[in-house]
């Protein structure tokens, strides 16, 4: 029997969805290099990603599919978009998944000197390939006490946070002026909290995982709407606020780097919190394995979704009776693993280094691709059916507008730097190479739907 997660799953993956290491860790870096204005950075980007997915809410109100944006590229731009869209999301969480099993057995390892880094990675991914093909429900427990656990945290550092900064807090004082006496608000410069924009953007990508989850819950409709709904304020909350209070306790310019300490176990030693560095270290790694195993469900959910359209290997999408895509699961986790297994085994072929920066680029694709797609279909729309939107954009096509050439303006700041322009080049070359797989694929997808005796509509014929 298949098992849909429940309204507590969504819930939690809503609310966590959001909240990996790089909060509690990276953020360090853009305060670092921006200064109090580091909170205009993270609240532009996450007006960007609010956008994003309120357009993508309104499409997936009116059709939930586990695909999401994939499936509305395909309706609205055709079986290319579908493809390039869906290939590109999977390839980004195969290289998230390499990622989070390489810092996680760093962790490991760094905990139990004993057990090598690369057998705590293989660890990891054992573990959560195992939980993601048992069934849909055991994915929805476990991201749900993993998500929990970080939540919990983050609440914590928020009310202890804002205690201090205000002087409330046993032995502080009142400090709210660090916004302001260091060299001032923005000490770098405007310039910077533009730049920091690109690095903010990634931190916030996965978002959209509530919305795949969603359409697999009991009351998907529901889910939707509250995934696309809450999106604002749980940026603002947990990442804005976080950074409010790093800049409110703590001079811009005296955070530690977060190679020494992270910025979150600093502060709460400077709480009082008694064990802070290893109560922050299991969180930090719980919030690892939380993206591991999300990372998981979500590029398996892309390859079947892909599948299912004739753009995979028909047999990828095939269900259990679990309702787990069982071999896009193993499918996905072997991508994760031979990356994984590159960085220990051939650490200086740049292999590896390739994969992660050409992922850099997905979120801006996903966005743009969203923007556009939705524009499509809402243009396509009768007056009847834009009233009956059971979730919608405001200000159409503005919005889509903003969002679009806010992408194309993070590309262009990204190309100043050095490492900027590397994730650019690189993502590039991985859509460029996927593009040359097009033909084929349309090639083989065109003679399946023939033998399938289903008709294209004539929406989509036209644009092959």
């Amino acid at each position: 029997m298949t098992q849909k997660l429940r309204t507590r799953h969504v819930t939690m993956i809503t609310l966590g969805g959001i909240i990996g290491a790089s909060l509690f860790v990276g953020s360090a870096n853009i305060v670092r290099s921006t200064g109090p204005a580091a909170i205009i950075s993270y609240a532009l980007g996450g007006l960007l990603v609010f956008l994003a997915m309120r357009m993508l809410g309104e499409m997936a109100a009116a059709r939930p599919a586990v695909g999401s944006f994939m499936e509305y590229a395909r309706v609205g731009l055709g079986n290319w978009a579908a493809y390039v869209v869906g290939w590109l999301y999977w390839y980004f969480w195969v290289g998230v998944i390499a990622y989070e099993a390489v810092v996680g057995g760093g962790i490991l390892h760094g905990w139990f000197p004993a057990l090598p880094a690369w057998a705590g990675s293989l660890a990891l991914l054992a573990i959560f390939v195992c939980s993601n093909l048992i069934s849909l429900r055991t994915f929805g427990e476990t991201e749900f006490w993993l998500a929990s656990i970080k939540v919990i945290a983050i609440v914590v550092f928020l009310v202890v946070g804002a205690l201090f900064a205000l002087g409330l807090w046993p032995d502080a004082t009142f400090s709210v002026s660090n916004l302001w006496e260091h060299d001032g608000f923005v000490p770098n410069g405007v310039g910077v909290i533009f730049s920091s924009i690109a690095l903010v953007l990634f931190s916030y990508f996965g978002t959209e995982i509530a919305v795949m989850a969603a359409a697999e819950s009991e009351n998907p409709a529901k889910g939707i709407r509250q995934a696309a709904n809450t999106v604002i304020w749980r940026v603002m909350l947990f990442y804005v606020g976080a950074i409010l209070v790093i800049v409110t306790v703590v001079p811009w310019n005296q955070l530690p780097e977060p190679s020494v300490v992270a910025p979150f176990t600093y502060l709460f030693s400077l709480f009082g919190v008694l064990g802070a560095e290893v109560i922050m270290g299991l969180v930090i790694f719980t919030a690892v394995i939380s993206v591991l195993n999300s990372g998981t469900y979500s590029a398996s959910r892309m390859f079947a979704a892909l599948a299912e359209q004739g753009l995979a290997p028909a047999a990828v999408a095939k269900r259990t009776k679990h309702g787990v895509p069982a071999l896009a699961v193993i499918a996905s986790t072997i991508g994760g693993l031979v990356a994984t297994l590159v960085n220990f085994v051939a650490p200086s072929s740049g292999i590896y280094d390739f994969i992660m920066n050409s992922t850099g680029l997905v979120a801006l694709f996903v966005y743009v691709f969203i923007a556009v797609t939705q524009w499509r279909l809402r243009a396509a729309m009768s007056a009847e059916e834009r009233s009956n939107l059971k979730l919608k954009v405001w200000l159409f096509p503005w919005l889509n507008i903003i969002l679009i050439a806010g992408a194309i303006g993070i590309v262009a700041i990204m190309m100043l730097t050095e490492s900027g322009r590397t994730q650019v080049w690189t993502s590039f070359v991985a859509a460029g190479a996927l593009l040359l797989f097009w033909p084929i694929v349309r090639k083989r997808h065109a003679l399946q739907k023939q033998k399938e005796a289903v008709p294209s509509s004539a929406l989509a014929d036209s644009r092959q």
